[in-house]
């Protein structure tokens, strides 16, 4: 995969992918990969800003967006756009919401190509925390832990 950047965070390091004039996706890589300068303005643009949110959960997000999915993506991704710092929404909450169902939520929950952005860690289980990144456990779950608690949500 080519980055535009790969940026040091507390959690590991993020694999910025963008053209231009747009953020296209944001990977978790492993904590030992070596970070990598922006290649480009804008890609340094979207480093400072997560930098920003990282220091201040309130910091708001302006790079534009390039989200490619399917119609059914795109609609709980809006949601999950929606959801308030420091608070959390369930799978079932937005199904009923979208007129979908849990799982279908679930998946395109996993299918975001640009989380932190897109808040999908705001979304969570019933009785959980639900997955992450199309993980149950291990690393990806401790990044969502990460990502709550600085956002304040217990």
């Amino acid at each position: 995969m080519d980055y535009q950047a790969k940026l040091s965070v507390p959690f590991g390091v993020l694999g910025i992918c963008c053209t231009g004039d747009a953020l296209t996706g944001i990977d978790f890589l492993p904590a030992g990969e070596k970070p990598q300068r922006a290649t480009s303005a804008f890609a340094q643009t979207v480093c400072e800003q997560l930098l920003h949110y990282l220091e201040d959960p309130d910091a708001r997000f302006s790079v534009p967006l390039e989200l490619k999915g399917t119609p059914h993506q795109q609609k709980v991704w809006q949601a999950m756009q929606a959801i308030p710092r420091g608070q959390t929404r369930s799978y079932g909450e937005i199904a009923a919401e979208l007129k979908s169902c849990a799982q279908a939520v679930g998946q395109a929950c996993g299918a975001n190509p640009i989380p932190v952005i897109v808040p999908c860690h705001r979304v969570v289980g019933k009785t959980g925390l639900g997955g992450f990144a199309r993980h149950t456990s291990g690393a990806h779950m401790d990044i969502k832990r990460w990502l709550l608690a600085h956002e304040g949500v217990s």
